[in-house]
């Protein structure tokens, strides 16, 4: 079975979360953007778990049903803020579980070492390599990755708190770890380029705060497999039947260059060397973005492909293009209009991104918007690439100057709000 599943979102029990999450929702976008396997979020949470409890099925496969039959995956996500190495680290970790008992077993675990009541993605004092063998002692199925691990603030590889490998970061636990989740702001090429993770799988997921198309699915992973939770954990660790990655371009992830966002500095990772990493503004430290960490943490060229790696494909979300070509903010009621016309064509946004041809979108949309959606598929778009929390900004076409580009295109960051 051919499956498209977001493996990370969270509920409104977490920070910064739409209050209006709930699984009516998650099921229904989920199916506008495509996908048919969404993890459920926040399986640490005893308020969240109960509602999913009461709200979806098991039947022995490790996937959950909801009442329309719908597939969830058990999911969570914990962050580790501790110290090693003499440094102050702080790392997400998604987790995967499957059933509800195990789920319950890992709240149990976890309440032993704080709460677990205050937020979806609650935070422990204790080191990943406690995480791994706590949670590896409950359930050897249990799967746990490393989340969004190049982010400045909180991940593996993260330029403030992070590690320069992952054997650092788990020691003789990372036997257990099997893949990294690369992140909005980078993709598997910059990966590639660290001979040190070709032991790994690269997995890619949304890490949504909101059900929206424009959050939910923005990076998903493909699988050929017949749907059962040990199939997706073992594509997961062996890479069979792992068939491909949806990705957004890189540069348009928020934390892709480095920068300082209060004094609009964006900088290349050799501009901020001979800076000393310092903003030339305010004179204050930059924060380093995920290129300059690749760069540092490299050991091959620009290009370079391993053997077995995992495809990917680079998307935009629909509604972030609409909102660019008809100068209109994302969530507005002309850009549901537009996005619903093309939905009720094509099925899912996926069809229309990934699959629609030319001709075909032309009878129902803009021919300009036609040709905005092949050209973002064949990557034929440039990004002015985003920093210290500001989105990209996009950019159709390669003949356009600076002035006709302000006045076809709404910059990202204005456009890319969280509702």
């Amino acid at each position: 079975m051919k499956l498209i599943a977001d493996l990370q979102i969270h509920s409104r029990y977490s920070r910064a979360t739409s209050k209006n999450i709930n699984l009516e929702n998650l099921e229904k976008y989920a199916k506008l953007k495509g996908l048919n396997l969404l993890g459920t979020g926040d399986i640490t949470h005893p308020l969240w778990l109960k509602e999913l409890k009461k709200e979806l099925k098991e039947d022995g496969s490790g996937i959950l049903k909801s009442k329309s039959g719908f597939n969830f995956v058990l999911q969570g996500e914990v962050s580790n803020i501790y110290s090693q190495g003499g440094k102050g680290r702080r790392v997400h970790n998604l987790i995967l579980a499957k059933s509800f008992e195990i789920a319950e077993q890992i709240q149990a675990a976890l309440i032993k070492k704080g709460r677990i009541d205050y937020d979806g993605r609650p935070i422990f004092g204790f080191s990943c390599i406690e995480l791994v063998e706590m949670l590896k002692k409950i359930d050897e199925k249990i799967e746990i990755i490393p989340a969004h691990a190049w982010t400045p603030w909180f991940s593996l590889f993260g330029s403030m708190s992070g590690f320069d490998s992952v054997e650092e970061c788990f020691k003789d636990q990372v036997k257990h770890i099997h893949a990294i989740e690369t992140g909005m702001s980078s993709d598997p090429a910059m990966n590639w380029r660290l001979s040190q993770l070709d032991s790994f799988t690269l997995v890619s997921s949304s890490d949504a705060h909101s059900y929206w198309p424009w959050r939910i699915g923005r990076e998903a992973n493909v699988f050929d497999i017949d749907l059962k939770y040990d199939n997706l954990i073992g594509a997961i660790r062996n890479k069979k039947g792992f068939e491909y990655t949806i990705e957004t371009n890189p540069e348009y992830g928020k934390y892709h260059a480095d920068g300082h966002r209060i004094c609009s500095i964006s900088l290349e990772p050799e501009e901020s060397k001979k800076l000393s990493n310092i903003c030339p503004k305010c004179k204050r430290p930059l924060t380093i973005g995920v290129l300059h960490r690749v760069e540092e943490l490299a050991d091959r060229p620009i290009g370079f492909k391993p053997k077995n790696a995992i495809p990917f494909k680079s998307l935009i979300p629909l509604s972030e293009i609409l909102s660019f070509l008809l100068k209109t903010p994302v969530a507005s009621k002309k850009i549901w209009q537009e996005y619903y016309r093309l939905i009720n064509n094509f099925e899912s946004e996926f069809n229309i991104l990934l699959d629609a041809k030319k001709k075909d979108l032309a009878k129902f949309t803009d021919e300009k918007i036609a040709d905005a959606i092949i050209a973002v598929r064949e990557g034929k778009v440039k990004i002015k690439p985003g920093y210290d929390g500001v989105y990209g900004e996009l950019i159709f076409g390669n003949n356009h100057n600076k002035e006709e580009l302000n006045e076809k295109f709404i910059p990202a960051q204005k456009s890319l709000s969280d509702f």
